[in-house]
């Protein structure tokens, strides 16, 4: 298992411990931005497991036009660079073209590939090209034999400070499955894997939204963390239900404790 380097951070290898990438999942104000960012290190301080922010300044693949999107690329970046600064943080963000890959990882220390894009090639290897680690979202339509093309994609542009993470299957209309057997596959490509807890309770689509079902979350990242993921990730919010992106999805920030005690121990057990 290769070893990837974040910020301070040493990530997947042998006995390492559970990472957690973790936020809201789009930038909707700064003082909300700022209170996760602050409950959420504090969380993984307390439990001593090591801990990127995660947050998107534009969420560019909503079912319905008129959806909220976020601030923007520079006013998200601002607000991400504040949370870098003051809290100490590697920082995660989602990139959606290739004129946006310079800039996010100016503040950045990992750019992520969204689920939807993971077969651009020129997307994936612009974002190599910055050097910064790469997380690349397997798509839903993509099988986890299929996700070495995108690994192989990263490398062919010299860069190998690689995640890859799993966040479920298209199972007919409005519904994701997840498959246990794709975490260990991918994980014989040689980086850590990453499980996405919260978008693999997704039901894309309903209505002109996704809905889904965020009681499931914790079920799946236990099965996850006991099948051998290197790191979890999950979206947190002061007020899901009132969050303007996901709202059936995000955690509640009172939620996160807890469950993190317990995979921190599951993993543990499994290691």
């Amino acid at each position: 298992m290769n070893t990837v380097h974040v910020g301070k951070l040493t990530l997947g290898g042998n006995r390492a411990p559970l990472f957690i990438i973790a936020g809201p999942c789009v930038i909707e104000d700064e003082k909300m931005v700022m209170h996760c960012a602050e409950t959420l290190a504090g969380i993984c301080a307390d439990l001593k497991l090591p801990y990127i922010f995660k947050a998107s300044f534009d969420k560019a693949n909503r079912t319905a036009g008129a959806s909220f999107r976020g601030p923007g690329l520079k006013r998200g970046l601002a607000v991400l660079a504040k949370v870098k600064n003051k809290f100490g943080l590697p920082v995660l963000t989602d990139i959606h073209s290739i004129e946006q890959c310079r800039p996010a990882a100016a503040v950045c220390d990992i750019l992520q590939i969204p689920a939807f894009l993971c077969r651009q090639t020129d997307l994936i290897q612009a974002a190599a090209r910055t050097g910064k680690c790469i997380n690349v979202k397997k798509g839903q339509f993509l099988s986890p034999g299929d996700a070495k093309h995108a690994i192989a994609k990263v490398e062919a542009a010299g860069n190998k400070n690689i995640l890859l993470t799993e966040r479920g299957t298209t199972f007919g209309y409005g519904n994701l499955v997840v498959d246990m057997r794709a975490l260990a596959i991918m994980r014989e490509y040689g980086y850590p894997v990453v499980f996405d807890a919260t978008h693999s309770v997704q039901m894309p689509g309903a209505g002109g939204y996704t809905g889904g079902d965020r009681r499931m979350a914790p079920v799946l990242a236990r099965a996850a963390v006991a099948a051998g993921c290197d790191g979890v990730f999950l979206e947190a919010h002061p007020n899901p239900d009132k969050a303007k992106s996901d709202a059936a999805n995000q955690l509640p920030l009172t939620q996160v404790k807890s469950l993190l005690t317990a995979l921190r121990d599951l993993h543990a057990v499994v290691g």
